[in-house]
Parts: structure tokens; sequence; C-alpha cells
């Protein structure tokens, strides 16, 4: 087998989580462009048939479904109806900033770890199960440069918390399921130009801490992780299990 072959999604079935939008979307193209056919699954059922259609008119094989992480039944109900999902790609998640932590309301922790671990949990659990039932599969998780560091300026202990534990989570599952043909990584972005973020713009203070301080001095882009995931999802990355992958700018080497 070729090196590039290796690259190649051909015949297999990808799902992503969060996939109708930013870094999502952007997986879910990159997967296809390697052959993959995709299950793109969002909260928002809309805006998750919208991203597909736009892929379907590029000659993709796209199907989409409303999904909540957080509701385990769901999760299990589509991973059984979608048994031969070949590659996991967990991306859904949420940030709430600007909230210091003696603040912080229960519904402000729990909304944030609900979606970013425990949602992450159930599709890995779910989905896993049939993995491991056929003795192959990648999965890959969206962490954050934030589960390595404490971001400044603002305030997000259980953002960063959460992200933190999807590493661990990563290597635990690793290190279990890697005997029976599994492997289970994540990549680890640094801020990531989306219409969510793109306020940074705005706010010189943001700025000088996210941009000025990142040694590439820009945000990342949403392709350039989904180049990531793509790596990791295919045989290109067969040696990989339980790694973090950080793709930050270098922002962590300050």
């Amino acid at each position: 087998m070729s090196i590039m072959s290796r690259f190649s999604l051909a015949g297999r079935t990808a799902l992503v989580t969060g996939g109708a939008r930013g870094i999502g979307l952007a997986t879910s193209t990159a997967l296809a462009e390697g052959g993959a056919a995709i299950i793109l699954v969002d909260r928002d059922g809309e805006a998750a048939e919208n991203a597909a259609a736009q892929l379907r008119e590029r000659g993709f094989d796209v199907v989409a479904y409303p999904l909540d992480v957080t509701r385990s039944a769901d999760v299990t109900a589509l991973a059984d109806r979608y048994s031969h999902v070949d590659i996991l790609v967990n991306n859904a998640g949420i940030a709430r900033s600007n909230i210091r932590a003696e603040d912080m309301t229960d519904d402000e922790w729990t909304s944030v770890v609900d979606i970013n671990l425990n949602g992450m949990f159930w599709c890995c659990r779910a989905f896993g199960r049939h993995m491991l039932e056929r003795g192959r599969g990648a999965i890959v998780n969206v962490g954050s440069m934030s589960g390595f560091v404490v971001n400044r300026p603002q305030e997000q202990a259980q953002y960063n918390a959460s992200k933190a534990a999807v590493h661990q989570l990563t290597r635990s599952l690793a290190a279990e399921w890697a005997p029976r043909g599994v492997r289970v990584n994540a990549v680890a972005p640094t801020y990531i130009e989306t219409e969510m973020t793109r306020y940074v713009y705005d706010s010189p203070e943001l700025m000088q801490h996210w941009i000025g301080g990142t040694p590439q001095n820009r945000m990342g882009q949403p392709d350039e992780i989904a180049a990531v995931i793509l790596f990791l999802a295919s045989d290109a990355a067969s040696l990989m299990t339980g790694s973090i992958v950080l793709a930050d700018g270098g922002y962590t080497c300050w």
C-alpha cells in the first residue's frame, strides 16, 4: 500500500456530530473529499439538512439527522441504526465564557459539561460498541488547547475542565479499545475563526491575548482542523491511538 493511498477513506462511512457549521462542516467536507459516505448530525436539524444539501450538490454521499448528543437514548438509537459507521468524529460542543467560577450557576456548569463531555462519551460508547464488535474503527474527538492551558483573559473554568476531561477520556478509551482494533485520538485546536469568534477583531484586549499570544499571529481556519481530523481518521495514522494532537499555531509554546 502506498503512503498516499493510506489517506483514502473510500468505502467507509463517517459520522460527524455538530456537523452543520464551523469545524464540523469543514470536517464533513474533508472526509467526503477523502471518499467517505457522511452522516452529518447536528442539534439544529434544519442546519444539518442545509449543510448536507450543499455537499450533495458537489456529488458527495451525505445524509443529515437531528441529534442532541446529551440525549443518551437518542444517541444509542442512531448508533444501532447505523451500526456500520467506521469513523466517528465527536465535534459537538459549546463554550460559555466570561463567567467567574464563584458566580457560576449550576446550569452554566452542567450545560457545558453535558455537551462537551457527557455527550461525547454517549457517542463513543454507542458507536464504539459496534466498532468493537467488528474489530475495527476510528474515533476522533475535538478537544482544545484549553485542555492544556488556562485561557486569558476570559474566565471559563467549566469549558477548560470539560476539554481536559475530553483528552483524558480519549486516552482512557484508546487504552481499553486498542487491543480490539479501535483507535481513539483527539485534536486540540487553538482559537478558530468562525462566526462565533470574529468578534475578537473588535476587541483590542482580546486580540492581544488571543492572536498576540500566538506565535503564528493569527487564528486558525476550520479546514486546518479538518485536515488533522482527516489524517487521524485515516490509515495514515494507523500507529496512533491515545494521541492529543495540538493544532494551536504555537500558542502553548509560550
